[in-house]
């Protein structure tokens, strides 16, 4: 399987604006690449994330399911970043596996 990063960014996107062109507009790409990333993903994944019809796009339920996940691994990824910067300066002694550090969905630039 190869799914990357930005597969989780693309598709959190479309899933949010329920529009390829909108979200290729806020990803700052053109709508066929996106549509094709789109049609990668689901390929790799082995499901439809989108069920479209001419008018407009719908999350399908294993599409409900994948956004709730993706957003989750973007924010774990987010949270290591920090936690790696904090152990550079020495302000992380030991690490808990229950240790959340809190941060807003709109933090994460992963790439």
């Amino acid at each position: 399987m190869n799914i990357e990063l930005r597969h989780l960014h693309y598709f959190i996107a479309v899933a949010e604006e329920l529009n390829f062109g909108r979200a290729a507009e806020r990803l700052h790409i053109a709508q066929p690449p996106l549509t094709r990333q789109i049609r990668h993903l689901e390929e790799e994944l082995g499901v439809k994330l989108f069920h479209r019809t001419t008018r407009r796009i719908q999350l399908t339920e294993p599409g409900r399911v994948y956004l709730a996940e993706a957003r989750r691994v973007l924010v774990q990824i987010q949270e290591g970043i920090v936690l790696a910067r904090l152990a550079s300066r020495g302000e992380v002694v030991g690490l808990r596996s229950d240790l959340r550090v809190p941060l807003p969905m709109t933090s994460c630039r992963c790439r």
